[in-house]
């Protein structure tokens, strides 16, 4: 059995050592641990520090195409290299990674596909009030989504089984951790959420500058997730926002035509708002068929894919 560490990096060349030096030589259940490093086109020392350090294997990506990208690219090549199990984590040594065993075993124990390592939102030394009530948020919703009851959706502390990793296909440029968990829901794999430790904190995050830029970034690949995989609920939802009024005016319609008193008012503006509104309700209904068309055709890709990569091993 082999364990790939991986260790997506943008100019971590100050915290690559504790981050390394803080994960373990050996886990139980798995005779090789090796460790891996994509390099996403840092700018300082990332990479000799990398070399420096032994790490076994190193991507340069050669540019920064962004942490889901490298995620991706990890997989990849970790599946290449024949890994049983993978796990992620941050290159700022958030993560405590003696906490790793955690995330392999319930794998390694088949009762997981995937395990989710949970932060203590509510007890985050480095987590302002706002933060909390938006990472709380953004969970329930990916809950919703994906149809999964991880309490941490956001996590990057991650492990995958073989399978699971040959089932992904990210497309997010923002974050993997969203597409990822829906995908894994959607197809029915079993995603185990454990509790984790976390390191003091060593710089801000590169995802986001501040609370606005998290939440616009956040809500909109929710919004982008949820019109992929749950696009019928999508475009349902928009059309109830016009179908509802309108037929509400058409009651009021049918009222007033009955029970008129005044046989000089005329109801044009209302029959035209109301034709407004139900054809544009009916054109969201028919984009959320075309959605749902489009979801099948993505889930026969999905399948062509997995078993391309599972028949590349043998």
């Amino acid at each position: 059995m082999k364990l790939i560490i991986q260790i997506p990096c943008f100019n971590e060349e100050k915290t690559l050592a504790d981050t390394i030096n803080n994960l373990p030589k050996t886990v139980y259940g798995f005779d090789f641990v090796e460790i891996l490093v994509i390099d996403d086109g840092s700018t300082d020392k990332t990479f000799e520090k990398a070399k420096e350090l032994g790490v076994d294997h190193i991507i340069q990506l050669g540019s920064n195409r962004g942490l889901a990208t490298a995620f991706k690219i990890g997989i990849e090549y970790a599946l290449d290299l024949g890994a049983d199990v993978i796990v992620n984590t941050d290159g700022d040594n958030q993560y405590c990674g003696e906490d790793i065993p955690k995330l392999t075993q319930p794998i390694v124990q088949k009762k997981a596909d995937m395990v989710i390592g949970c932060r203590p939102i509510n007890n985050h030394p480095d987590f302002s009030l706002q933060k909390k009530i938006l990472q709380r948020l953004g969970s329930w919703a990916l809950r919703k989504i994906s149809q999964t009851n991880t309490r941490d959706a956001a996590s990057g502390f991650r492990g995958f089984s073989r399978e699971t990793c040959q089932r992904l296909s990210i497309i997010s440029q923002f974050s993997y951790t969203m597409e990822s968990l829906i995908q894994a829901g959607n197809s029915g794999l079993r995603i185990k959420s454990v509790d984790i430790r976390v390191n003091k904190k060593t710089r801000n995050s590169r995802l986001f500058k501040n609370i606005p830029e998290f939440i616009f970034k956040s809500t909109s690949t929710i919004l982008m997730m949820f019109l992929l995989y749950r696009p019928g609920r999508f475009f349902t939802l928009c059309s109830s926002f016009f179908l509802i009024p309108s037929f509400l005016i058409g009651l009021r319609f049918i009222y007033l035509i009955y029970f008129n008193t005044d046989p000089s008012r005329t109801y044009i503006p209302s029959l035209i708002l109301l034709s407004i509104l139900a054809i544009t309700g009916f054109l969201f209904i028919a984009i959320g068929i075309i959605g749902i068309k489009i979801k099948s055709l993505r889930q026969i890709q999905h399948e062509i894919l997995y078993h391309t990569r599972k028949n590349k091993k043998n």
